[in-house]
């Protein structure tokens, strides 16, 4: 703890301060396509889960299932070693991004589920009653409803997702948290551990907060607009019934 207090080990820190630019590049890097790919097998198992067709369901199911019920660790482990031991080895980043993309995906696919979910039946009925098919029904009527109750949990999930990249650190990745445990002990750079990972603590913070603030007050948000939406539905209706 005393070395929290070190010039010398401040001065080790910043003289060597490109080792924690490089793994927060890695780690946004990492984020960022894992969101895309998260993102995409979201929205698809979600849809597959409320297409109504039992097949498509089973599949979501089994696919959210599976991947939410086994650790992340052991899921980066698997391909990561699986793959070498195979002849098809992948890169330590690339493993990073497949895996934290099927990983979150998995819950992308809920949150999804669970906002369409939350639409209610009669706008279904409304859409189909109109001739649209499944996807016009989805994209012109139901998604655009949804997006509201999606994306507070989705942005949660965005900060899961940045703060799982230091899973990364048990295939000896090169993430924010892999760069500083080599940094701390490393043969010339070795001793300043206080420093170095308060600096690391401080940099996921940077990122992960502002998400996590905007998520929660995107949600207070929402609830108000909605319970004002009440209360002037709630207005209407005594007007009428005074009239």
């Amino acid at each position: 703890m005393f070395d929290l207090f070190s010039a010398d080990k401040w001065l080790k820190l910043w003289t060597f301060k490109d080792t924690f630019i490089m793994g927060l590049s890695n780690t946004v890097k990492m984020s960022i396509f894992a969101l895309i790919i998260s993102l995409i097998l979201g929205i698809i198992f979600g849809l597959m889960a409320t297409s109504g067709k039992k097949f498509l369901e089973g599949i979501s199911r089994v696919y959210v299932e599976l991947i939410q019920n086994t650790p992340l660790i052991l899921q980066l482990c698997f391909l990561y070693y699986g793959l070498a031991f195979s002849g098809k080895a992948i890169g330590i980043i690339e493993t990073g991004i497949i895996s934290l993309g099927v990983y979150h995906g998995a819950y992308m696919a809920e949150v999804v589920r669970a906002g369409i979910g939350a639409i209610s039946k009669g706008q279904f009925e409304a859409a189909e009653s109109q001739g649209f098919g499944y996807i016009g029904k989805m994209y012109h009527i139901i998604l655009p409803q949804s997006i509201k109750i999606i994306l507070p949990p989705m942005v949660n999930q965005v900060v899961n997702l940045i703060k799982n990249t230091s899973c990364l650190y048990i295939i000896g990745g090169a993430d924010l948290i892999s760069m500083t445990y080599s940094f701390v002990t490393g043969a010339s750079t070795g001793g300043a551990y206080a420093p170095a990972y308060l600096v690391c603590g401080l940099l996921f913070f940077i990122i992960c907060f502002p998400l996590s603030t905007m998520a929660s007050l995107w949600e207070k948000s929402l609830k108000m607009r909605d319970l004002k939406t009440v209360d002037v539905g709630d207005t209407i209706n005594e007007g009428m019934v005074t009239k």
